[in-house]
């Protein structure tokens, strides 16, 4: 079975920085005979789940929403199984859970949860003023 699991969540004060952690596990060629791509989403209280990047593990290809745009750089370490989210200049708006989730290669640049066939347990990311 396919496993994710972040970490590097936490409290930072605005301005401040923080770098997320999605490590993958089980895949299987069943599972994403071509590949796969891996998102990052985030939901904060009473907001619906918004994409936030995605990496396309094949060829490296990254996606932002605009309002992370600058921000926040989306990377991959292929041979750890590992995608991580770098966040600069964080603000209290970006507060939230934090997921990241496992699709089919083809999915690559989509930043709609229902794409998305395996998640992971969340990870909190709190930004004071």
């Amino acid at each position: 079975e396919v496993q994710l699991v972040e970490s590097g969540g936490g409290l930072v004060q605005a301005g401040g920085s923080l770098r997320l952690s999605c490590a993958a596990s089980g895949f299987t060629f069943d599972d994403y005979p071509i590949g796969y791509t891996i998102g990052w989403f985030r939901q904060a209280p009473g907001k619906e789940r918004e994409g936030v990047s995605c990496i396309s593990i094949s060829d490296g290809s990254a996606y932002y929403a605009n309002s992370v745009k600058g921000r926040f750089t989306i990377s991959s370490d292929n041979a750890k199984l590992t995608v991580y989210l770098q966040m600069n200049s964080l603000k209290p708006e970006d507060t939230a859970v934090y997921y990241c989730a496992a699709a089919q290669d083809w999915v690559a640049g989509s930043l709609w949860a229902y794409e998305y066939d395996y998640w992971g347990q969340g990870t909190q990311v709190t930004v004071s003023s």
